[in-house]
């Protein structure tokens, strides 16, 4: 198979689809290979270096839209990417498609097979593919909700770990998952007062003894939200429903009600936020501020530590990708339910319900079983 790996161009996004150890793992494996020129530079992985892990070099986009049979990204296509997709190829990347009508539609009109990796599962019912990512954006979430409580940065001023004879700042964590325990994890070690809110009782005694009670676990009911939301420097939201919209669980209300200088950084933004004033924001201008809360809303956060989340990121889906280029994407799929699950769309059909269940009315699509329309 032809695997093709182009640069990627959403703001500030230096990840790149493999690497070269990533790349040499599919030509050990009897496949091609094609990267765009400079591709991984920005992160240090050099044309040479791709060279001698047996890729060629592409010019740009073109040449690996046209020629490529399987094309392996990190975020969404941007529209003109969408554009150049046709049936009979494989895209593999990232989608979140749930709040996005231009990119579905686009890629319905493709006829192209495309594969999620958010919607990837494993046999526990888990999201190997995203997870990686989560607990790089959960991370960042406190370094940079720290970094914007600055008062040069337009927060209030607050040092989240406080100093001795001044009490720490207070973080509120919107969901207990990958990227809640990840962003616990940075903001207990910075000394900061943390609580974390989820509906799931077996989570919050896990997370209870993960963290053997350095942090409040709270059942999260609209009441709790309200309460802590009040007396936050910073929420953060890690909510997550699998390949579907988020649900805006911090209202305007909500947001009206914290302190003044006080941060907001929405994780889930890339499946539309959970925080009714979130909007997309890129690392380029990354905040606004909304009833004198501090808004972090940038839809690519791992891109901000690009080297690490690639590594990372290649580590999850490489297994992957080797079966759909060694089995064929039907196959591949067929054989492997869980691999099946991240398919999105495929021949002009939405194989994944939480997408026709968001876009469905709006853009006329109709749901399809996965297995029922690889049979097409």
């Amino acid at each position: 198979m032809l695997i093709g790996v182009p640069k990627e161009i959403k703001n500030h996004e230096y990840r790149i689809g493999l690497t070269p150890a990533a790349v040499k793992e599919f030509v050990t494996n009897g496949h091609q290979v094609m990267v765009e020129n400079n591709g991984g530079a920005a992160i240090g992985f050099t044309n040479e270096q791709y060279e001698e892990a047996g890729a060629s070099i592409a010019a740009g986009p073109e040449t690996i839209f046209e020629k490529a049979e399987m094309i392996v990204k990190v975020k969404e296509p941007q529209p003109n990417e969408c554009k150049m997709l046709s049936e009979g190829q494989t895209l593999y990347t990232y989608l979140h498609l749930a709040p996005d009508p231009t990119q579905t539609e686009l890629l319905v009109k493709s006829g192209a097979t495309c594969i999620a990796y958010e919607t990837v599962t494993d046999r526990n019912g888990a999201l190997p593919l995203l997870a990686p990512m989560s607990e790089v954006a959960g991370r960042m979430s406190v370094q940079a909700g720290a970094h914007f409580l600055e008062k040069a940065q337009g927060g209030s001023g607050t040092l989240l770990g406080g100093v001795p004879g001044v009490a720490p700042g207070k973080v509120l964590i919107v969901g207990g998952g990958v990227v809640g325990t990840n962003a616990a994890k940075m903001a207990l070690g910075m000394g900061a007062d943390v609580t974390i809110l989820d509906r799931s009782l077996p989570r919050l005694r896990d997370l209870d003894d993960i963290f053997a009670g350095r942090l409040k676990t709270v059942f999260s009911t609209v009441d709790a939200i309200e309460y802590y939301s009040s007396k936050a420097d910073l929420v953060v939201g890690a909510v997550l429903i699998p390949g579907a919209a988020a649900p805006k669980l911090l209202t305007r209300e909500h947001i009206k009600a914290m302190k003044e200088g006080s941060v907001v950084v929405d994780v889930a933004i890339d499946q539309g936020g959970c925080f009714e004033t979130s909007k997309a924001t890129t690392h380029q201008d990354p905040v606004y501020v909304v009833d004198g809360v501090v808004h972090y809303c940038v839809a690519n956060m791992p891109g901000g530590v690009a080297r690490t989340s690639t590594m990372a990121l290649n580590n999850a889906t490489l297994p992957f990708g080797i079966a759909l280029a060694n089995k064929g994407p039907k196959k591949a799929m067929l054989d492997d339910p869980h691999l099946l699950n991240g398919l999105n769309v495929h021949k002009g059909k939405v194989t994944y319900k939480a997408v026709t269940d968001a876009l469905g009315e709006q853009l006329g699509l109709e749901y399809m079983d996965a297995a029922q329309a690889l049979a097409l």
